[in-house]
């Protein structure tokens, strides 16, 4: 069956893409590019495109042709659009903005919620901010136990954070990594696409279709690697030690576990972003307690600034969500009368 996708479902489908793999390298593959600098751009984009064509298809047949894992078949928290007008399409083309500042911006709530329910948002909401208190006492806790022993062992030894063993750990961990993200996050692009009408209202392309779509991420894929991940990597980078390949394997696999026990709760759309930066912040203050290599005050800055930021991209989303509507149908009076 061919779906005839309009012109402001494509448009807000390229625009979704690329803010997502641009804005979500971030927090999925941002320790990976970092730590990884010596080697070729193209040779990290080779490896991360191929696990997103395994998941992918993995979701596309074990799903009925359904992209997003499950993640919008509540019809009723997320209606389906038939023909979305122009101002479906502002919310990601807002987030390539926020993103070029380097504000770490919810890519589910910034997309998501010009689609959904009152009911859907609490529900990611709700979801969301369990995910950062999980994440902050998990990496308080795990960062408590390894700051004073194997962080400082890391410290001292960086020469040898390149050995065949470390490097293979982290290429695994990312592999780990980058495709329970993508089945949390496909949601967030192909919520443009239409979803057929069955019972649970998932989306159903067919096989061309699925490869055109898949080609579009990959190309924007591409330029995120060539780019270094972006401006928005300059919030990686000021956090401790995670230029370290072994640093990073351990936050990409507490980062990936965390994401997959939230998968398997439940279907509910949730901001992988905000379990991100909770991670972040519970490893940079165990640190800075124990560590001293930052002081507790200076740490709290850090880690507000980034909560505010965060805060700052879901009041946008949500008032585009009640806003755009009501501005479009302002508009389409005017021009009428």
């Amino acid at each position: 069956m061919d779906i005839d996708i309009g012109l402001w479902a494509a448009v807000g489908f390229v625009f979704a893409a690329y803010a997502v793999v641009g804005n979500d390298a971030l927090q999925t593959l941002g320790t990976f590019i970092n730590s990884n600098r010596r080697l070729p751009w193209w040779a990290l984009f080779l490896f991360a495109a191929t696990v997103l064509v395994v998941v992918f298809t993995y979701g596309y047949i074990t799903n009925e042709g359904d992209p997003s894992f499950g993640r919008l078949n509540n019809t009723e928290k997320y209606p389906i659009i038939i023909d979305p007008e122009w101002y479906y399409a502002l919310p990601p083309l807002v987030l390539l903005v926020l993103t070029r500042f380097g504000i770490p911006v919810s890519t589910t709530f910034m997309v998501l919620t010009i689609f959904a329910t009152m009911g859907g948002l609490y529900s990611m909401l709700t979801k969301s901010l369990i995910g950062y208190a999980v994440a902050f006492v998990t990496g308080g806790l795990i960062y408590a136990a390894l700051a004073p022993t194997l962080e400082r062992w890391f410290l001292k030894t960086a020469a040898q954070q390149h050995a065949p063993v470390w490097v293979l750990a982290q290429w695994i961990t990312t592999g780990y990594l980058w495709s329970v993200w993508l089945m949390q996050d496909f949601a967030n692009i192909y919520i443009y696409l239409p979803r057929g009408e069955t019972a649970t209202g998932a989306a159903q392309l067919n096989p061309t279709e699925a490869a055109v779509s898949v080609g579009v991420i990959i190309l924007l894929l591409a330029y995120t690697f060539w780019n270094r991940g972006g401006p928005v990597q300059r919030i990686l980078k000021t956090k401790t030690s995670v230029t370290d390949i072994r640093s990073a394997t351990i936050i990409d696999f507490t980062y990936a576990s965390l994401l997959f026990f939230f998968k398997e709760m439940n279907d509910i759309p949730m901001s992988t972003t905000w379990v991100f930066l909770g991670l972040i912040a519970g490893r940079e203050f165990a640190i800075a307690t124990i560590d001293k290599v930052r002081s507790v005050g200076g740490t709290a800055k850090i880690v507000g600034s980034d909560a505010f930021k965060a805060l700052i991209g879901l009041v946008i989303s949500v008032v585009m969500a009640l806003g755009l509507p009501l501005l479009a149908q302002a508009l389409t009076a005017q021009l009428g009368g």
